[in-house]
C-alpha cells in the first residue's frame, strides 16, 4: 500500500494499523507536506517505504538529514538501511499515488487531493478515501473515473453507510442517515456564536482533528461535505439524506430502508476501525479498536439538526444541486474563511455567510475570460482545470471578502 498524508492524523494512524497487522500490510510509498521532516523519516525507516514524496521541494535536504539523524539515534550504521527514491514538489504525492501496489490511502487534506485520488484511479487499485474533498470538488470526474468498488470510503460515517448497506439492495434503500456530534455549540442559537474564539471553536467533544476540520465541525460545514460525499459514493439523490445530531457520536451513520427497518453501525469514536477497513475492505481485522460495552448502562440521545443556527448543511445542499463547479467554490471559500476566522480576521458567523455569497456570486455571474473560474460550470463540461480555476476563484473572493470585513469593521469602531 501507499499512504499519502503519512504525517497526518489519518497518516499516522493508518501506519499504526499497519503496525499491529504486520502480515498483512507493506507500506511500499509515503508522501506528505514536508513540514515535519523527523516524523516522515521515522516512517520510512519504521516502513521501508522504497517511495517517497514530499510537496514542498525545499524539505528534501532537511528530509536526507533527517534520516541520517533517525538512523545514527537507532544505533544504525549507513549500510543498515536503503535511502528511498525521494520525488519532490506539487505533483509528488500524484507520482507516489501512480506507484505499483493494492489499495492507496489519501489521507491528503484538501483540493490538493484531486490530482491523486484521478491518479490512483487510472491505474485502477483500489483508493481507500479519506479526502472527501477530492471527490466532493471533483464530482462527476471522479466517479466516472471509478470502477465498481473501487472507492472504498474512510470516514467514519461513510464507512458506516457502506457497512449498513450490505444489508439490502440499492431498491430497498429509503434514506441515509448522517449522524453529526453537534461540534462545542450545539444547542446554541446563531445569537450565541457570534463572538466565539478560534479556542472554543477546536474544543471538539469527540474527535482529535486538524484546524480546518475541527473547526468545520464547529460550523457544520464539515457534515455538508460529508453529505455531498454521501450522495456521490453511494448514489442515494440529496433529498434523501438527512442529518441528525448524536452528541454521544457511537452511531455513524444509519440506512433507512422501504419496509421501515433501519440498520445503525455503531462502535466508539477510533478511527482506526474505519481506517482498518478501507485498507482490508470488504475483510475486518481483528482488535481495530474496543467495542461498546453492553454491561455498562449508557443512554444515546438524537436530535433534529437547527438548520437555523447551522445553515452550513443546508448551504451544501444547494452546491450539490447545482452541481459542476458550485461544490468546489462551496468547499475551497470555507477553506480560505476558516484560515481568516483563525487569523482574527473575521467572526465564527462569518465563515459560513462569506462562503454563500461567494457561492451565489459564482452561480450567478457569467463567463469572462479575464476572470476565470468566476462563473458556473456545469457537470459535463469540467475537467480538472476548470474545478482548480474555481478553486482559485473562490478564495480569492473569499479572501477580498475577509479583507473588507476587516475595513468596515475598523470603520465601525472609528464611528463609535
Amino acid at each position: 500500500m501507499a499512504i499519502l498524508g503519512s504525517t497526518g492524523s489519518i497518516g499516522t494512524q493508518a501506519l499504526e494499523v499497519v503496525a499491529e497487522h504486520p502480515d498483512d500490510f507493506r507500506v511500499v510509498g509515503l508522501a506528505a507536506a514536508g513540514s515535519q521532516p523527523q516524523l516522515l523519516a521515522q516512517q520510512i525507516l519504521d516502513t521501508g517505504a522504497r517511495l517517497v514524496g514530499v510537496t514542498r521541494s525545499s524539505a528534501v535536504q532537511d528530509l536526507q538529514l533527517a534520516l541520517y539523524a533517525e538512523a545514527s539515534r537507532r544505533g544504525w550504521s549507513s549500510g543498515e538501511f536503503r535511502l528511498p527514491r525521494i520525488v519532490a514538489g506539487p505533483d509528488a504525492a500524484t507520482e507516489v499515488a501512480s506507484m505499483t501496489c493494492d489499495v492507496v490511502l489519501n489521507g491528503i487534506t484538501g483540493s490538493a487531493g484531486l490530482r491523486p485520488t484521478l491518479a490512483t484511479l487510472a491505474t485502477g487499485r483500489t483508493l481507500a478515501l479519506a479526502n472527501k474533498e477530492s471527490l466532493v470538488i471533483g464530482g462527476v470526474l471522479v466517479t466516472r473515473a471509478a470502477a465498481d468498488d473501487q472507492i472504498v470510503a474512510v470516514d467514519s460515517e461513510h464507512s458506516a453507510l457502506a457497512q449498513c448497506l450490505r444489508g439490502g439492495i440499492t431498491s430497498e434503500v429509503d434514506r441515509l442517515i448522517l449522524t453529526a456530534s453537534g461540534g462545542p455549540f450545539r444547542g446554541r442559537t446563531r445569537e450565541q456564536m457570534r463572538d466565539v474564539t478560534p479556542e472554543e471553536a477546536l474544543a471538539h467533544p469527540t474527535w482529535d482533528m486538524g484546524r480546518v476540520i475541527t473547526t468545520n465541525s464547529a460550523t457544520l460545514v464539515n457534515k455538508g461535505l460529508e453529505l455531498l460525499e454521501a450522495y456521490l459514493l453511494y448514489g442515494v439523490p440529496l433529498d434523501r439524506i438527512d442529518v441528525v445530531v448524536h452528541p454521544q457520536s457511537m452511531v455513524h451513520s444509519m440506512v433507512q430502508f422501504v419496509d421501515g427497518s433501519t440498520l445503525a453501525q455503531c462502535s466508539p469514536p477510533d478511527m482506526k476501525l474505519p481506517i482498518g477497513l478501507g485498507l482490508s475492505w470488504p475483510a475486518r481485522l481483528p482488535r481495530l479498536s474496543q467495542p461498546c460495552d453492553w454491561s455498562k448502562a449508557s443512554s444515546w440521545t438524537f436530535e433534529p439538526l437547527d438548520i437555523e443556527a447551522f445553515p452550513a448543511v443546508e448551504l451544501a445542499r444547494r452546491a450539490g444541486r447545482l452541481g459542476g463547479t458550485a461544490p468546489a467554490v462551496f468547499n475551497a471559500a470555507n477553506e480560505q474563511c476558516v484560515d481568516a476566522f483563525h487569523d482574527g480576521q473575521i467572526g465564527f458567523l462569518d465563515i459560513v455567510d462569506i462562503v454563500a455569497d461567494v457561492l451565489e456570486e459564482h452561480c450567478t455571474s457569467s463567463i469572462s475570460g479575464s476572470d476565470v473560474g468566476s462563473a458556473l460550470v456545469t457537470s459535463d463540461e469540467m475537467d480538472v482545470d476548470t474545478v482548480l480555476a474555481a478553486d482559485r476563484w473562490a478564495r480569492q473572493r473569499a479572501s477580498e471578502r475577509a479583507e473588507r470585513h476587516i475595513v468596515e469593521a475598523a470603520g465601525m469602531e472609528k464611528a463609535h
